[in-house]
């Protein structure tokens, strides 16, 4: 009796034991099921997104069959449409518009024979009706707009010609600024101040990082208040900029860098509660006046101090130790600076030059300049 006893005791300890893995078990694959789930829809619903908004084929079809019938015109169409030699590679962008007007720009004049001699695809002298219809799309798009306008810069990308709404650029091989890249839901699970030490791991030699910071302050420069008046960057996160293998700036996404015009009509009146509330893209602030609970039109921030903002820790990681302190009062006066102060641009142009003549200085000598 007392053997059967133990052998039912030790009989029954690995029934409990098999139950309990196969809870754990279920538990274990429901929630491996649920995350697939999951994750599987997100993916879906991106590539529909996706695929709806970037289908290159039927946008190369409606295109062609504009141009065919004679409705638009330009200096690209042949080559997209008759000799077949242009083609759509990827999608830059999933918006399905990006409209904006054109504000009071200086220098309108020379503007407009900017425009029109761009606008003359097979360069015969005059404007065709079809090239007029695809030059007046074009100017809805803020991104052409300023590539029209600074064309003649070293960091924005060549216009190479256009047919329609579109238009074709330099094919520009580039490193973004950081250098590394993750998958979407790897940077959802990696927390901020982690990124950012990342970031700072995967950069070019110090020398290289100087060049690359004298064609952004360059490139500041073209845009404060040039011949066509003066515009802003609201977006100055590191995503939009690049650089190639000469390390040479160059500005990947110029969307959100609008007309300062532009700008204080869109934000001007607009509803706040706090300055929080009169913000445009991620960087262009204005205040919020308490006393009409609207937003101002005054913007806080010019583009160089927000800039320096960016460069901080890009540039000071690294520097030479016989620069880094003046490097980096330099770039605090810099972060400093207020589009309302006393003498602002007489200030922005002091900082700029110190830190381009700085950065230009320590490196002018090395094969990497």
């Amino acid at each position: 009796m007392a053997r059967r006893l133990f052998a039912g005791a030790w009989l029954r300890k690995p029934h409990h034991a098999q139950v309990r893995f196969s809870y754990m078990r279920m538990k274990y694959l429901f929630i491996s099921w649920l995350v697939v789930f999951i994750g599987s829809w997100v993916m879906y619903v991106q590539y529909s997104t996706y695929t709806e908004l970037c289908r290159g084929h039927d946008c190369r079809k409606i295109i062609c069959d504009k141009y065919k019938t004679g409705v638009i015109d330009g200096s690209a169409c042949s080559s997209l449409c008759g000799k077949e030699t242009l083609y759509f590679g990827k999608c830059l962008s999933t918006k399905p518009s990006n409209q904006a007007k054109l504000g009071e720009q200086g220098n309108l004049s020379e503007l407009v024979n900017i425009i029109l001699s761009f606008a003359d695809g097979n360069k015969d002298g005059r404007v065709s009706l079809p090239e007029a219809k695809s030059a007046w799309a074009l100017l809805q798009l803020d991104e052409f707009m300023l590539m029209v306008m600074l064309q003649d810069k070293e960091h924005t990308p060549k216009l190479m010609g256009f047919c329609g709404d579109l238009y074709v650029i330099e094919r520009v091989e580039y490193t973004s600024l950081y250098g590394i890249s993750l998958p979407w839901i790897i940077e959802l699970l990696i927390p901020s101040g982690f990124r950012r030490s990342m970031d700072q791991w995967f950069t070019p030699s110090w020398p290289r990082k100087a060049k690359i910071a004298i064609g952004l302050l360059e490139f500041v420069e073209d845009i404060f208040h040039g011949p066509y008046g003066n515009f802003l960057m609201c977006d100055t996160s590191a995503k939009n900029l690049g650089y190639n293998d000469k390390y040479d700036l160059k500005m990947m996404d110029m969307r959100k860098i609008v007309p300062e015009m532009n700008l204080k009509e869109m934000i001007k009146d607009r509803p706040c509660e706090s300055d929080m509330d009169c913000v445009y893209g991620t960087d262009c602030r204005t205040l919020c006046d308490q006393s009409t609970m609207r937003c101002t039109t005054e913007v806080i921030q010019p583009n160089l101090a927000k800039v320096c903002q960016l460069l901080k820790d890009y540039l000071l990681r690294g520097a030479p130790s016989d620069i880094h302190e003046e490097l980096e009062k330099q770039l605090y006066l810099c972060i400093a600076l207020k589009v309302s102060a006393n003498q602002m641009e007489m200030e922005h142009s002091l900082i700029l030059n110190n830190l381009k003549t700085l950065l230009w200085k320590k490196i002018s000598h090395t094969t990497d300049s």
